[in-house]
């Protein structure tokens, strides 16, 4: 039965399979990954709905252990790798004409974004399992975002919806202002953590035990190697698709917790509740980004995996999922215009109960 039920989380491998069949039909055909992602999968979302229903509960242990919806997500790491460095290997050998080099380039990124960064973070949270986390750092290589593998745990889901994360985007940012702000700002947050633990243990940040260090340093490496085995057209598309990758995770991060504050207490601030997070439960994007729009459940129990994450009523609800709502987000008037009265309704709307409080 748990089986059955991970089946349409293995939809994501469309992804890789349109950027071979793009780039195989040549020239505008490279483009067809991200005219799938951002018009064909917000008409699938809209037709297909969306899916309100939580896991009964004696059924959570089942599907948690569920081995079939964990091998969708480990696949995936071979998959990422193997379609970069096709794609590198492929601009070193082939003279793609410059539309088809940045349509192949923004499509890899797109798989290294949807497939990559969003597979890390779900395997970055399975903190008790070596194996899982290590398949995590190896997904997020390829974008040179191993830095945010890391803050993402220790940093975002202390943080969230206060001044102090920078992967929170405040009213009235627009995402172009927010984009500098989480991306360098992530880089601080993860090395000042890493600088105040080894404080603790009275060794320096500047050492080969800083894991943020350690992380750009495998980055730079790993930009070094490919200019020197490939050449430069293939750094180039590395580096097309990495932005690409680190600016859709951006985008859904500042779709996330937009305009959310948790209110100042004596004692720091209120512990996250369900209205500080953006939540959805379009059915289609959910099987494709591994159920991340159920992001108030996942701020509530960041360990639990991505098939047993709830839907939240009382939950700031967007509009569509995250594909559609990313064209909203680029347009800053349209996206204020859209959410800032949903905001004013969560500011005046019923009191929110200890039992909805999550951590």
């Amino acid at each position: 039965m748990s089986t059955m039920r991970s089946i349409p989380y293995s939809l994501v491998f469309i992804l890789p399979a349109l950027i071979i069949i793009g780039y195989v039909l040549g020239e505008w055909w490279n483009y067809l990954t991200p005219i799938f992602v951002f018009v064909i999968v917000p008409i699938l979302d809209e037709i297909i709905g969306v899916d309100k229903t939580n896991p009964p509960d004696n059924q959570e242990e089942e599907l948690k252990n569920s081995k079939s919806f964990r091998i969708i997500t480990w696949l995936c790491v071979p998959t990422v790798l193997g379609i970069v460095f096709w794609g590198i290997y492929i601009v070193s050998v082939v003279n793609l004409s410059i539309h088809a080099f940045i349509g192949l380039g923004i499509s890899i990124g797109i798989n290294s974004g949807v497939m990559g960064i969003n597979v890390g973070h779900e395997l970055g949270h399975r903190i008790q399992s070596k194996y899982e986390m290590a398949l995590s750092r190896l997904i997020l290589w390829p974008t040179g975002y191993l830095h945010w593998g890391l803050e993402h745990v220790v940093g975002h889901h202390r943080h969230v919806a206060t001044p102090e994360d920078p992967a929170t985007a405040k009213r009235n940012q627009s995402f172009y202002r927010f984009w500098p702000q989480t991306v360098f700002g992530t880089i601080r947050s993860a090395f000042q953590f890493e600088a105040n633990r080894l404080g603790r243990e009275e060794k320096s940040a500047y050492s080969p035990h800083n894991r943020t260090l350690r992380h750009l340093l495998y980055t730079l490496g790993l930009l070094v190697g490919i200019f020197f085995i490939f050449g430069l057209t293939s750094l180039l598309l590395f580096l097309l698709q990495a932005f690409v990758a680190i600016t859709l995770l951006e985008v859904i991060n500042y779709i996330e917790h937009y305009g959310l504050e948790r209110k100042e207490t004596d004692n720091g601030y209120e512990r996250v509740k369900i209205i500080h997070s953006w939540n959805s439960s379009h059915r289609f994007t959910n099987w494709f980004l591994f159920n991340l729009q159920r992001h108030a459940d996942h701020h509530y129990k960041p360990g639990r995996r991505y098939q047993t994450l709830r839907h939240y009523e009382k939950s700031p609800q967007l509009p569509t999922g995250y594909a559609g709502m990313i064209w909203l987000a680029l347009i800053p008037p349209l996206w204020k215009r859209v959410i800032h009265p949903r905001i004013d309704d969560i500011v005046e709307g019923p009191r929110i109960e200890e039992s909805d409080t999550l951590l």
